[in-house]
């Protein structure tokens, strides 16, 4: 792959864990009073890791970067490299479609959240749907 060296550093330094967003997205979620934990696989034998994980409801939050997963409304598409990078963010939209059905498969929730999303927001959603499952596994 040809690139710059400038393109090469900036692309290393992208974090893949506890980015600004994840953190006041668990911010919010711990101001809420949920308890949670933070990269932890849902299911054994499957090599992809939830960014907040809720066991006991069996919730999997998954914080994607709107360039890196294609984002409907933010992706941008690199003229530089585009085959390579067309490739790179297809492949990694296809594995977020394979990781949510083996996880509904398994009879987990996985709830997708947009880098630009409100975090505030966005806890909301997901503390709505965790203690839905919650709920619901209480009436059993």
């Amino acid at each position: 792959m040809d690139t710059t060296p400038e393109t090469r550093a900036r692309m290393s330094r992208q974090k893949s864990r506890n980015t600004e967003v994840e953190m006041a997205l668990r911010r919010a979620l711990h101001a809420a009073g949920l308890r949670y934990r933070v990269h932890r696989k849902p299911l054994k034998g499957v090599r992809r890791e939830a960014d907040v994980l809720f066991g006991p409801a069996k919730v999997a939050v998954f914080v994607d970067g709107c360039f890196w997963h294609g984002c409907p409304q933010h992706a941008t598409w690199p003229k530089t490299n585009a085959d390579f990078w067309r490739a790179k963010i297809e492949g990694n939209r296809r594995r977020d479609m394979d990781t949510d059905e083996r996880l509904a498969s398994a009879g987990w929730l996985a709830v997708r959240v947009w880098e630009h999303e409100d975090p505030v927001e966005a806890a909301a959603r997901v503390v709505a749907f965790v203690r839905a499952r919650r709920a619901r596994s209480d009436r059993r």
